[in-house]
């Protein structure tokens, strides 16, 4: 395969191939290059060895690879001797693919595992705390729901793949060294030489658990591009991992974990109650008068929403549609609590952001909600190609320019690339949008928003880009001076806001957006139910009766 030439020599991305406005990192541009998901895909296939290695030791991997022996000595001439190699990868759907085949093979299998004690009680125990799954004949245990020690051994063991990446390789070798057994194992010689003493010596071990990775990915590209439904059964196991673990676990922040006060950003606020950082309280004070109730109202909305999400069924395997719509969510009522907080945005003047973003998100929302499941995944990829932009023109400053935190801004931009930081593979897509170029008044038309669109939106824009009608509205007075022949100078009297039904427009309009996120995704009932339940002064089991104000006329205000 030969990589396209460059047609991008200058600018922050040269060494790109752009067609349009899309800009390809080379081998991208092959079209051949796929970006898969290991962890999210096979990690859950390969969560036998994954969980046993966490229990005994990466050390211990050589008991899979005698297992591996006995088990292919054992069904010798029972079928192919690749096919049993395959079979023995370290994946539970494979070890169903060899019992289809080899009935007999059941027996041998977990016999030769508990022989060379690949099933321990934890382990056992944790597997058996997922209904479905692959080879649920390896352990006589009747499904259980987890408990805590088998959360934290699943943790532990999913946590120790991820960031042990010599554990992460030595488990995607067990292919290697099953086909090695058997005899059916192909390479170059430079290969097989660094394989031999792989994992013992610790000169080579780096260099060949970066082959092993390698490997892994390009052996499981040709099984996938000799039999396209090969993985099916994996796949079709993953979203019951992944959908499983959020049942059994909740989810957790950054901040339960930050002991240290100085993590914790100076002036932050904690929802659902709205407690500042420092112990101080952050809305009665910071709003007085009419309206004073509305930012705490936000905070209580908000966090209700979070707490539906969170306390009803998610698809962890499929979770773009619900990350996008929950970012987009936080964002708008991130701006709405922030400005409720400062009465003087309380007008059109300076508030024509949050109407513009509330207008914009509740669009974006109607209208992915209308277009393939994979337009989540495109809106992500097209942030994610921005950040790569933005990066490389903050590169762009001089050395002698830059300050740490300079320095600090350019990785985190690369991070939120989501690049690889071997492979460049991110593309930028720099069109008007992330649905292919399409204009927001196209997508407003689309899903039947054009008069929200004409009528609201177009004017909040309008203010927020500066147009001179606002300009002349809200920044410039006549000069009174008949001498002066009427013109306009700029005013000094500064708009006071305080326009308490705009805010309480903002709030109706963050509650509309909440209610429609909820049915677009299918949130449960009984959990929106519960959550909101102190919009109507009732107690439900997921509300917080502390941190909710329905009793300050919540249910008037944030009418669906």
């Amino acid at each position: 395969m030969s990589l396209p030439p460059s047609n991008q020599r200058s600018g922050p991305l040269a060494g790109h191939v752009r067609k349009g406005r899309i800009y390809r990192p080379l081998l991208a541009a092959t079209g051949v290059l796929q970006i898969g998901d290991w962890a999210r895909d096979d990690l859950p296939d390969l969560l036998w060895p994954a969980l046993t290695l966490s229990e005994l030791g990466t050390s211990e991997a050589v008991r899979f690879v005698r297992w591996q022996k006995a088990v292919q000595e054992d069904l010798s001439g029972k079928v192919e001797p690749r096919f049993i190699a395959e079979c023995l990868d370290g994946r539970l759907t494979s070890l169903d693919r060899l019992a289809a085949q080899v009935p007999d093979a059941k027996a041998v299998v977990k016999a030769r595992a508990e022989e060379h004690g690949l099933l321990p009680g934890s382990v056992t125990g944790a597997l058996a705390s997922y209904p479905l799954r692959p080879a649920e004949w390896l352990v006589d245990r009747e499904m259980t729901p987890p408990g805590r020690e088998e959360i934290d051994l699943l943790a532990r063991a999913v946590l120790g793949v991820l960031k042990d990446e010599h554990r992460e390789a030595v488990i995607k070798c067990f292919y290697i060294w099953s086909a090695v057994q058997a005899g059916t194992f192909s390479t170059s010689a430079e290969v097989i030489d660094l394989l031999r003493p792989y994992p013992n010596d610790p000169k080579t071990r780096g260099k060949v658990d970066s082959a092993v990775r390698s490997m892994w990915g390009a052996h499981k590209g040709l099984l996938v591009h000799e039999d396209e439904g090969r993985f099916a059964n994996a796949i079709k196991w993953a979203k019951v991992f992944w959908d499983t673990n959020f049942m059994a676990s909740r989810c957790m922040r950054r901040r339960e974990f930050d002991a240290d006060e100085s993590d914790i950003e100076e002036g932050s606020v904690d929802l659902p109650t709205g407690t500042a950082s420092d112990g101080e309280e952050s809305t009665p004070a910071a709003v007085s008068d009419e309206g004073a109730h509305l930012r705490q109202l936000a905070m209580d909305l908000f966090s209700s929403y979070v707490e539906a999400l969170e306390t009803s069924p998610a698809h962890l395997y499929d979770r773009e549609r619900q990350e996008v719509h929950s970012g987009l969510i936080a964002r708008a009522g991130r701006d709405v609590i922030t400005a409720l907080g400062a009465r003087d945005l309380w007008c059109m003047e300076h508030g024509a952001h949050i109407v513009r973003a509330l207008l914009e998100i509740r669009i974006y929302i109607q209208w992915m909600a209308r277009q393939d499941p994979t337009i989540y995944r495109a809106f992500q990829e097209y942030g994610a190609g921005k950040a790569k932009l933005y990066a490389r023109i903050m590169d762009e400053l001089p050395k002698e320019a830059r300050r740490p935190d300079f320095e600090e801004a350019i990785k985190d931009l690369e991070t939120l690339s989501h690049n690889d930081k071997v492979i460049d593979h991110r593309v930028v897509d720099t069109r008007d949008s992330f649905a292919g170029g399409k204009s927001i008044r196209a997508m407003a038309e689309e899903c039947g928003l054009l008069d929200l669109y004409r009528q609201a939106y177009s004017m909040a824009s309008g203010v927020a880009h500066s147009e001179w009608w606002s300009i002349e509205t809200h920044a410039m007075e006549r000069c009174l001076n008949v001498l002066h022949g009427g013109h306009l100078i700029p005013s000094l009297s500064l708009n006071m806001g305080g326009n308490v039904k705009l805010a309480e427009s903002w709030v109706d309009q963050f509650y509309t957006l909440i209610r429609i996120s909820l049915q677009i995704l299918g949130t449960g009932e009984s959990a929106v139910e519960n959550a909101f339940a102190w919009l109507n002064g009732e107690t439900g089991e997921g509300s917080s009766e502390g941190g909710r104000t329905g009793e300050r006329g919540a249910g008037a205000t944030a009418s669906e």
